[in-house]
């Protein structure tokens, strides 16, 4: 039996230097570790005894390699990690190796930093895999419902408004800049309300042609027009029962506003070329990165079809006046690049600051593209400043992006206590996979802790 607390490592290798090399210094570690010097032992063990990490060299021999031990405990233990080590490393055998599911790929001669690094981050994704797999559990359906992100006194007052309105049927006018997250606002007042079952129609108004956005959301009949060779129900129509989100709703032409006015108050459409009304029963959600206010004043938008979607209104405000939810935006994307790419990433206190510096005038959106940017060539699995894109850093920066950040913000000081904090417990105090994976050594390590006033 593996002792609680100690994670379980096979290692296998027909080297008998490397082999006693690699077990001395997991044990030292403190990890279990069980040898093997055939891939066909290897495979006769993983029957015996379940491993977290296996860690093999790819050439074994006359019989098995290390591909075949991959695949193989890929099929008996799904939820273990497999690190591959060869001293014959290619382009075509890497892509093999991770297409076939290994956990990362050493070339030889490898550093013991470098092992010890990868095993504490193969370890590391285990827990966090586990632990969303445990959420997702609990959670049930709900874990299906859209990412909403953040404990700023903005965002909270957007979760309050969600709650309020979810189970009634009236219409929601939603407002927000440009990736501020208005889609998903949308789809949680849906997926929260008697409708969840239902479907839920999500439609830019602004990124189609006024006839092609008749048709989409009025539908039309056989010979209405060229091209029109057979009726088609319109989304207005499909989606009744649901609820229909019209984003950019300000970018509507006149004519298709009187249209949807009727349609909201009558709850009936009528099919382009048709003269009959269809019956609907629908839930309207509307969004605009405009003032419509001042859009009705401008004489661009109808007053009454304004009056008709404003019954509630729900501001979601920008990153740049919450920027205290962009530590919690980083660990929520890094979590899903985790369950996306079966890889563990972290980021740098400096990173971090720079994400923490930038205005962000694409927002949300912005914040994740520029994250997901840098995990895509990232191969530490710790994102530093050098990993972003240029105009996230601080020399180029203007004096518009170096706003003063909120007053209720952590330090960079309390950003690193919480993730060293993090890290110790993710590896359950272990100090030697809790330095691999901050990428220093135990002597820093100490020294942090003693810093940060925690016990280690």
């Amino acid at each position: 039996m593996t002792e609680p607390g100690k994670a379980n490592i096979l290692v296998v290798d027909d080297d008998a230097d490397t082999q006693a090399l690699l077990c001395e210094v997991l044990t030292d570690g403190g990890y279990r570790v069980v040898t093997s010097s055939s891939g066909e032992e290897a495979l006769k063990i993983g029957e015996q005894e379940v491993f977290d990490v296996i860690i093999s060299d790819m050439k074994l021999g006359p019989d098995l390699n290390g591909l075949d031990v991959l695949k193989a405990y890929k099929s008996i233990q799904p939820g273990s990690e497999v690190i591959l080590i060869t001293a014959f490393g290619s382009m075509e055998t890497a892509i093999e190796a991770v297409k076939a599911g290994a956990f990362d790929y050493i070339s030889k001669p490898f550093k013991i930093d470098e092992v010890l690094l990868q095993v504490g981050r193969a370890l590391e994704n285990q827990s966090l895999i586990r632990e969303n797999q445990s959420l997702r559990r609990q959670l049930g359906s709900q874990a299906q419902l859209p990412s909403l992100v953040g404990r700023s006194p903005g965002m909270l007052e957007v979760y309050k408004k969600i709650a309020m309105v979810s189970d009634s049927r009236c219409t929601v006018l939603i407002y927000g800049e440009s990736g501020t997250g208005k889609e998903l606002v949308a789809r949680a007042v849906h997926h929260n309300g008697p409708r969840a079952g239902q479907r839920f129609f999500a439609v830019n108004c602004g990124a189609l042609a006024e006839s092609l956005l008749e048709t989409e959301l009025f539908g039309h009949t056989r010979g209405s027009f060229t091209g029109a060779f057979e009726d088609k129900h319109g989304i207005l129509e499909a989606a009744s029962g649901g609820t229909v989100f019209l984003d950019e709703v300000s970018e509507m032409s006149s004519a298709l506003q009187v249209k949807l006015l009727r349609a909201i108050e009558d709850l009936e459409v009528r099919r382009v070329g048709s003269n009959q009304l269809i019956k609907i029963d629908l839930r309207f959600i509307a969004a605009s990165n405009r003032v419509l206010a001042q859009v009705v004043e401008e004489g661009k938008f109808r007053s009454d079809l304004y009056y008709r979607l404003r019954v509630v209104e729900i501001n979601i405000p920008p990153l740049r006046e919450r920027r205290e939810d962009i530590p919690l935006l980083v660990e929520h994307f890094l979590k899903r690049f985790v369950r996306e790419r079966e890889q563990t990433f972290s980021i740098s206190t400096q990173a971090l600051s720079a994400l923490l510096s930038y205005a962000w005038p694409g927002n949300v959106r912005e914040l994740e593209n520029a994250l997901e940017a840098a995990v895509a060539l990232n191969r530490s699995g710790v994102i530093t400043l050098e990993d972003l894109p240029p105009k996230l850093k601080p020399d180029s920066q203007n004096g518009d992006h170096l706003e003063q950040l909120h007053a209720d913000l952590p330090s960079l000081d309390e950003l690193e206590k919480r993730y060293l904090a993090h890290v110790l417990k993710v590896t359950r105090d272990n100090k030697a996979r809790a330095a691999g994976i901050l990428g220093i050594n135990r002597k820093t390590l100490y020294r942090m802790a003693e810093r940060f006033k925690l016990r280690i």
